[in-house]
Parts: structure tokens; C-alpha cells; sequence
């Protein structure tokens, strides 16, 4: 299993509707508003890599008033969870 965090900037007071699309998203575990850089924080989790990039990339990135993202990939061989 992979898995990926999402940091996600919107739009100033969308938040909450880009918020909501996230839950949305297949694959997205775990969507929360955050303070400070970042307004989302995004946990994603697939069997390939490839499917958390098509995600980020098709899905994400296209929500309107998304304005940027970064994404930090989990290291499989440091994953205690694995």
C-alpha cells in the first residue's frame, strides 16, 4: 500500500467546498483543515504510486480554487505500518 500526504492552499474562504471535494475523492482517507501555510492536510493511500499521482494530478489539482499543492510521499522501506 502507498501512501501520500497532500498539502493543498486555496482560495481565501473556500476552504470548506474545497474541503468537501476532497472527501470526495476515491483513495483520499483523510481530508483536514489546517493553520498556517497549508489549508488542507490530504492522506492518500493506493496499492500503486501511480494512481496517487493520476489522483493528485487529475483530481486535486483540478478542484476549483485550488491554488497549489505539495505532495510528500511516505518512504516505503521507513513505513512502520507497512
Amino acid at each position: 500500500m502507498e501512501t501520500a500526504y497532500v498539502l493543498v492552499q486555496c482560495k481565501i474562504a473556500h476552504e470548506m467546498e474545497v474541503l468537501k471535494a476532497l472527501l470526495d475523492i476515491d483513495f483520499v482517507k483523510e481530508a483536514k483543515g489546517t493553520f498556517g501555510y497549508y489549508d488542507i492536510f490530504v492522506k492518500i493511500q493506493a496499492e500503486e504510486s501511480q494512481v496517487i499521482e493520476n489522483i493528485i494530478t487529475t483530481k486535486i489539482r483540478t478542484i476549483p480554487n485550488v491554488t497549489a499543492t505539495t505532495t510528500l510521499s511516505i518512504i516505503p522501506e521507513q513505513d512502520p505500518n507497512a
